[in-house]
C-alpha cells in the first residue's frame, strides 16, 4: 500500500480505541485507520516517544481567538482567528455571533458566508438577539429582541445557507414557531440563555426534535442542542428543576445534545462527570466559548458591544462580571474533561462524532474512517499537541 503519510500510535475516536494502530493518508483522505497487524503495507516503526491520535475536533461554539472577534465584522481577523484554532486542533468550527444590531447581525453573517465559502469554518451559530433579559449573561440586553420571524428570515437570506444554529430563549412568545421556521431551513434551534420553566424547555426541545426530523428542505442533524448547559440558565432546584432538568431528560432519551464548556471555569469538573454519567459521552457536545483573548494574554478586549477584561486565562464583563465566555481551546477542554474523570474515548466523542452529527456531517468530520477527510490531532501521553492534519495537510502551529 503507497501511501503519502501514515502514523503509527494508539488511535482514539468514537469508533475506535485501538493501542497500536496505523492512520494512512491518501489524496488528503484517511486510507486506512486500524491495527498495525492488519495494515496492509510497510509498518511505519513506533515513534520514540509514544503519539495518540485522534480525529479533528469539532466546536459548535466559539466567538473568536488570537485577538479577533467573529462579531466585530473584520474579515481577516475571523479568518486569522480560524486558522489559530485549526492548528489548535479544532478542525472544524461555527463562528458564533453574539447578540448585535440586526444591521450589524446581517452583515456578519454575510461577511462569515465567505469564510464558510473558503473552507475556514463550517457556518455561523448566532447566539441571540432572542434570549431572556434575566438571563443574559455577557449579551448586551439592550439589543435583546422578541422573536421576530421576518427578522429571521432576513437573517437566513444573509447567511445564504451557512447558518448552522441559533440560540433562543424557550419561554419567549414566538420561540416555538421559530424553532419550526429555522428547522425548516436546516438550521439547529438551541435552548439557551433561558429562564423557561421544566415544562417550557421540554416543550421547545421536543418541537425542535419534531420539527428538525420532519423538515424537507435542507438538513443537518436531526436533535436540537442546549447552549452550554447550566450556563445562563436558573439552577437546578428541587423544587423548581426549570431548563436543567428537562435538557437531561431530552438527552438521556437522545433527543436533544448538550454543550458543556468543560474548562474549569464555567463548570465543576464533578459537574462535568456528572452528566457524562448521566446522559452518556453520545448526547453530549464539548464546546468554548472561547473569544477573542484564546491564545492571548491577559488584557481586555471585546465581545460584541461589550468590554470584557481576562485576568488569569477568566473573562468577564467590565462592570458587571458576568463571566465573558471562554478562553480555552477544545482541545485544552478535553483535556480537563479527561482530568476530571472522563474516559479519553468519552471526551473524544463528546469533542468530534457528537458535534459533527449535529451539523449533519457525520461523513465528513469528526471520526478516522477510510474515506473521511483526513483531520487529525496527533498528541503525546500527557495529550499536549503534537501535530495537527487538515485535510491531509500539516497546519502550521500559530501563536
Amino acid at each position: 500500500m503507497d501511501r503519502e503519510l501514515v502514523l503509527r500510535g494508539q488511535i482514539v475516536s468514537a469508533t475506535l480505541d485501538i493501542p497500536d494502530g496505523v492512520l494512512a493518508v491518501d489524496g488528503g483522505l484517511v486510507a486506512f485507520a486500524g491495527p498495525a497487524s492488519r495494515f496492509p503495507g510497510v509498518l511505519p516503526k513506533p515513534a520514540p516517544a509514544p503519539r495518540i491520535l485522534l480525529p479533528g475536533l469539532v466546536d459548535l461554539h466559539c466567538h473568536g481567538a488570537y485577538g479577533s472577534d467573529f462579531s466585530a465584522g473584520d474579515s481577516e481577523g475571523a479568518a486569522r482567528a480560524a486558522r489559530y484554532l485549526h492548528s489548535r486542533g479544532t478542525t472544524t468550527l461555527l463562528a458564533s455571533l453574539v447578540t448585535g444590531a440586526p444591521a450589524d447581525l446581517v452583515r456578519n453573517l454575510r461577511m462569515l458566508k465567505e469564510l464558510a465559502g473558503q473552507g475556514l469554518v463550517a457556518g455561523s451559530h448566532l447566539e441571540g438577539p432572542f434570549l431572556s433579559g434575566r438571563q443574559h449573561g455577557a449579551h448586551d440586553p439592550a439589543l435583546l429582541l422578541s422573536p421576530d420571524p421576518e427578522l429571521v428570515a432576513e437573517l437566513l437570506a444573509a447567511a445564504g445557507g451557512s447558518l448552522a444554529s441559533m440560540t433562543l430563549a424557550a419561554e419567549l412568545p414566538g420561540a416555538l414557531e421559530l424553532a419550526d421556521q429555522l428547522s425548516a431551513h436546516g438550521v439547529v434551534p438551541s435552548l439557551g440563555h433561558t429562564a423557561a420553566d421544566h415544562p417550557g424547555a421540554a416543550a421547545f426541545l421536543s418541537r425542535a426534535a419534531a420539527a428538525l426530523s420532519s423538515a424537507v428542505g435542507p438538513k443537518r442533524g436531526t436533535r436540537p442542542t442546549v447552549t452550554h448547559l447550566f450556563n445562563a440558565m436558573p439552577p437546578l432546584h428541587h423544587r423548581s428543576p426549570g431548563p436543567v432538568s428537562a435538557s437531561l431528560s431530552a438527552a438521556r432519551a437522545g433527543k436533544a445534545v448538550v454543550e458543556l464548556i468543560a474548562d474549569d471555569v464555567h463548570l465543576a469538573p464533578e459537574t462535568v462527570k456528572l452528566v457524562f454519567d448521566l446522559v452518556g459521552a453520545g448526547n453530549i457536545a464539548l464546546v468554548t466559548d472561547s473569544m477573542a483573548a484564546t491564545g492571548m494574554d491577559d488584557g481586555h478586549y471585546r465581545l460584541g458591544s461589550l468590554s470584557v477584561t481576562v485576568s488569569t486565562g477568566v473573562a468577564r464583563v467590565e462592570g458587571t462580571g458576568a463571566v465573558a465566555g471562554g478562553t480555552s481551546t477544545l482541545l485544552d477542554v478535553v483535556r480537563s474533561t479527561v482530568s476530571a474523570g472522563v474516559p479519553l474515548q468519552d471526551a473524544v466523542t463528546a469533542a468530534s462524532a457528537v458535534p459533527a452529527s449535529v451539523l449533519g456531517l457525520s461523513g465528513q468530520a469528526g471520526d478516522l474512517r477510510a474515506g473521511m477527510p483526513a483531520d487529525v490531532v496527533m498528541l503525546d501521553q500527557d495529550l499536549k499537541l503534537a501535530g495537527v492534519l487538515r485535510r491531509g495537510a500539516w497546519v502550521g502551529v500559530t501563536g
